[in-house]
Formats: structure tokens, sequence, C-alpha cells
């Protein structure tokens, strides 16, 4: 009896230290690939197979028709053939990615997966026992990991779990659960953010520090930003940030089947299970959200797969063309985006290298050269101009605090400033091109609901900050200025009224989760 034990001492022990092994095993091949950073080559369309006159067609159509794509990659055997990127957005700044941080936590549950972590067939309920409810249904005593993964957790409705103050897990624990796990496709944020939630307790670090090492670093992305909960949780399933070549680097993964440089650095079968149909969502052959659902992936037509994110933020991988297209924008109609794709350049995308066609490459590099936003102004009205210099408005006793509106212009130096009881908040825009600048709290109109879901030091008011403006006069007595958070989707618009000796201030937002769309009004009492 006692050898009995000691074998199976033994045996224990050898286990252990093979996992720790393995572990450690993966720990050296991250840092050494860290030490070697991924990185993409540029190579002219031609030379892959795509036309120069298509992707200049590609690019008409977006400006024409979708409101408004902020920048445009695609990778074509690995490769960059194009990248462009409208003012003010550009290739330095991080893009708010909305749902297609879904993909990257999948990302993590298949690395702590690889590492013995976890199973996706552990139970959820596992990881939380002080927080199971007294009463958990049976739906919840079955609810696995795989569920959270696939958005086939039982409910009927998305659980509401955010609150400034309160404890997401438990609140997701404690909702409604109607169908057996498994059986029944809804799209379920909250569930991503279980996922997150199930990481940071098994490895005891949250969501971005677990991925910088084994996902960020080996693809040569500076460790990004990501939206935290009140309990120091990362979101999961929205908040994270990324630079557009960020997004192409980790398109490109996928369809190396997780090799970066020769080297695998996730497993090529968890990529297959995560991009393959796991659930149905539908059966219209011809919607791209109704082809099947992965961990966290959308299956789309054409045999592709992506991850989206609301207003028009794609990772979008097609294996049978070997291309990525990393797409960030602010449109309410992702579908025209992917419709303007599948029309234009898939059926225009060769095996074989093109011809070169000097006058037509040169033509699109033009063109991305001069990408914009901004919309050909009018002629400045300098009559209203001088008559409002340094002027102020005194405002009406409105929700958003404001006092007063004065006015600012001096060439390309105009400024417009709000008036609070605690402070001023000041706009600075050019007639002619976006000025960027930072201010110090909020713009009218803009922290509307925001402050019920996350506290006031999250993430969200810090990217709120960062603006590019621009502004134009539309007649003779009304003035329109443009503000882009242009680390965001958001699109700010304010309009001016001066007619009869008095301002009226018309506010329209446009790609603001949580924010009244509808115009929203400021008038003044009195002309001081």
């Amino acid at each position: 009896m006692a050898n009995k034990s000691r074998n199976q001492f033994n045996y224990t022990k050898i286990k252990l230290m093979r996992g720790l092994f393995v572990f450690f095993l993966w720990i050296f091949s991250f840092d050494s690939i860290a030490q070697n950073p991924f990185t993409l080559e540029r190579s002219m369309p031609e030379n892959e197979g795509v036309s120069s006159e298509t992707i200049l067609k590609l690019i008409n159509n977006f400006e024409e028709r979708v409101d408004a794509v902020h920048s445009l990659m695609i990778l074509k055997n690995g490769k960059v053939i194009v990248e462009g990127w409208w003012d003010p957005y550009d290739n330095n700044s991080p893009h708010e990615l909305w749902s297609l941080s879904k993909s990257f936590t999948s990302t993590a549950i298949g690395f702590a997966v690889q590492e013995k972590l976890l199973s996706i067939h552990d139970l959820v309920i596992s990881f939380f026992p002080e927080k199971i409810p007294k009463e958990a249904s049976w739906q919840l005593n079955q609810l696995r990991i795989v569920d959270l993964l696939t958005m086939s957790t039982g409910h009927v409705k998305e659980p509401k779990i955010y609150n400034n103050q309160s404890d997401w897990v438990s609140k997701f624990l404690n909702s409604e659960f109607e169908f057996m796990p498994g059986t029944h496709f809804m799209y379920n944020t909250p569930a991503t953010y279980m996922l997150s939630a199930i990481l940071q307790k098994v490895t005891g670090k949250n969501l971005v520090d677990y991925l910088n090492s084994r996902l960020f670093k080996p693809l040569g992305i500076q460790k990004p930003e990501w939206e935290f909960d009140p309990s120091g949780i990362n979101t999961g399933g929205w908040g994270l940030h990324l630079k557009t070549e960020d997004i192409a680097k980790f398109g490109q993964l996928y369809l190396n089947n997780g090799k970066l440089n020769g080297h695998e650095i996730l497993d090529e079968n968890w990529i297959k299970k995560a991009t393959s149909k796991q659930v149905s969502n539908g059966s219209n052959p011809e919607n791209d959200w109704t082809q099947g659902y992965g961990y966290q992936f959308w299956r789309s037509r054409y045999n592709s797969y992506r991850g989206d994110g609301a207003m028009g933020q794609f990772c979008l991988v097609i294996p049978e063309k070997n291309m990525v297209i990393a797409i960030t924008s602010g449109t309410s109609n992702m579908g025209l985006v992917m419709q303007i794709i599948w029309d234009i350049l898939i059926p225009n995308v060769t095996d074989d290298a093109l011809v070169q066609n000097t006058k037509a490459h040169d033509l699109l590099i033009k063109k991305l050269k001069s990408l914009t936003l901004i919309e050909q102004n009018k002629k400045t009205n300098y009559d209203v101009v001088k008559k409002l210099t340094k002027e102020k408005y005194l405002i009406t006793q409105n929700d958003q605090g404001i006092k007063s509106i004065s006015f600012d212009f001096n060439d390309g130096n105009n400024s417009i400033i709000f008036e609070t009881k605690n402070e001023n908040e000041k706009i600075s825009f050019d007639f002619k091109k976006f000025k960027k600048t930072q201010i110090s709290s909020h713009l009218p109109f803009t922290n509307i609901s925001r402050s019920q879901i996350l506290p006031k030091s999250s993430l969200r008011y810090k990217k709120n900050q960062k603006i590019a403006s621009t502004g134009k006069w539309l007649n003779n007595n009304e003035l329109e200025v443009e503000v882009y958070l242009y680390e965001t989707p958001i699109k700010m618009t304010y309009n001016f009224d001066f007619s009869e000796n008095r301002l009226i201030l018309k506010s329209t937002v446009k790609n603001y989760l949580g924010v009244n769309n509808e115009p929203q009004y400021l008038k003044s009492i009195r002309y001081d």
C-alpha cells in the first residue's frame, strides 16, 4: 500500500514537472520571438495580383457611399499592398475597436488552453465559487467556457451588468437564463467580459497584461490600452484600442495559422476551431452576419471570417485570396463596407502578378496622400468674424452646465470657449485643415449616461479628450465646426446660428453609443 502511494506521488510529481517544463518552454519561446518582432513588408499591388485601378475604385466607393472610413490596410501574400488614413485619423493613433476586441479576448483563452491553465469545457461557476447565487439555475450550473465563446449562454436578452459601482461578475451570474447553454445563439457582450474575468482569476493577470508577452510583443505591437471595469478587470468585449497596422498583423497571424517568422505561437487547431462555424446564427446566404459564429469570430461570405466592431471596425481574413483587410471607420452601415469589398475588390484579385501600370499606381499614391474627411470650405465671412471676435453669449440654463459661449477668430488659431461653473473648455480649429488639441474634460453633449457605466477615471473619458476640429461657414450667419474624437469613431458637429443678434447652438453626434443622436440645442439669453 505504501509503494502504491509512493508511486502515485511520483507520478503526480512527474506530471507536474512536465507541465512546468511545457509552461516555461512557452515563456522562453515568447521571449525569443519578442526579441525579433513581426514586421510587414510592403509591395506594389500589381506584384501581388491586384491592380492599382481596382484599389482606387474601392477607395472612391468608400468615399462616395460610406460615412466615413477612417483607415484602410490590405495585405496580400503577407505584404501590405495599400495603406491609407483619412485625415484627421493617422497611422500612429490607436483607434477604438469596440467589439473587434472580442476576437483578442478569444485569442487569450486560446493561449490559456494551450498552456493548460483551463479547458473550454470547464464550468463557469467553478471559477467563482464565492459568487454563486444561493438558488443558482440549472442553466447556470451547466454553463461552460465554450458557451461564452460561442455566444450560446442560454440568455434570451443581453444581461444588464454594467454599472460604475457594481460587481459585474456577480450581476452576470445572477442574470436570468432561459435556454440550455450551447443551444441558442444570442450576441452577448457580457459573455465576453466573463471570459476576461475567468482569465484574470486563473492567471492573476488582467487580459491586456497576459496578452502582452504572448501576442502584442511578438507582433511588434506596443502594449495597448484596454478599458477596465470598476473592479480592475478588462472589459473583454470592447474597449481595446489599436492602430490599423496592429489589426492587420493580428489578422495575418490567423491567416498564418498561428505562426510568426516560422515559429508557432498559437496552436493551429485552436485557430481552426475559433474561426470555424461552431454555432448557427441564421440561414441567409447573402448576409455576412448569418454565416455562422466561431469563438468570438464571425464567419463571412466567400469562406472568410472576421472580427468586427460597432461603427465599422474590421479585421477581415480571406484565406482563399490569401488576404487580410483592416478597416477602421465611423458608419452605421457596416454591411455596406463589406458589400463594397465583395463587389469591387474580391472579383479582381488574382494569384499571379500583373503587368505594372505606372500611371495608375501614381494616381493611387496621389489619392492615398490626399485622403481627408474635411469638406471644401466656403469663403470666410470676415464681417461676421470681426463682429464676433472676443464677444460673449450668455446661455440659458441647461443640463450641460454651460454659462456662456465666446469666440476668438485669429487666422489659423480660431477658438470657441465654453464657460462652465468650474472651468472653461476650448475648441481650437482651422478653416483649412484639422487642428488637433486635447481638452481638459469633455465637450458639450458628450458625457451623457457614460458615467452611469464607467467611473470618471476610465479610458473612455481620456480618449474623448483628444480632438481634431475644423470649421466652415454655411452662410453669412451660420458657422459649422466638426470635431472628431480621433481615437474613436465619434464625430460631433456644432452649428452656431448668429441670426438676429443672438446665438443658437445645435449639436449633433454620430457613432457614439449611449449618447442621444437627436439634435441638442443651447440658446443665448442676450448678447453682451
